[in-house]
């Protein structure tokens, strides 16, 4: 008889799929910019629709809003609204220095909670924060 695993013994990795309005913005931004690579995609008629992307232990998806019709789950409103994905790191002050000499705008690392929190906003609104832990107090920031 076999038995089939538990949900927690199964499940390996949450990838978000992000709906974008551009696919080419996106792609500059996410892996020109963050540093992520394109693991796969899916093209039609010569243009990218959607890409799995990672980032060491991360990944997330990016779907190209179709203009011949919304994809069943398009958002309604503004597509990154309310959206906002938090990454563990080893060190969120050395990212935030990386992007800035990279051109993506990000804002300056404050500690909350006892983790270093540097938050930005991609092209299409989506809130991403690299996060690291610390001891020092609530509110430091490395200024």
């Amino acid at each position: 008889m076999t038995v089939d695993p538990k949900p927690d013994d199964n499940v390996k990795q949450l990838v978000p799929l992000l709906m974008v309005a551009s696919m080419e913005r996106s792609l500059k931004y996410y892996v020109d910019g963050l540093g992520f690579t394109r693991k796969n995609q899916w093209v039609v008629n010569e243009k990218i629709r959607w890409c799995w992307l990672a980032l060491r232990g991360t990944a997330v998806m990016l779907q190209e809003i179709s203009s011949e019709g919304r994809h069943p789950r398009s958002p309604q409103g503004p597509v990154g609204e309310g959206v906002s994905l938090w990454f563990q790191c080893e060190d969120a002050i050395a990212i935030y220095r990386q992007l800035k000499s990279r051109g993506i705008g990000a804002s300056e690392p404050q500690v909350g909670n006892g983790l270093w929190d540097a938050r930005l906003i991609d092209p299409d609104g989506y809130e991403l924060h690299f996060e690291s832990p610390t001891d020092v107090p609530d509110e430091t920031k490395p200024s």
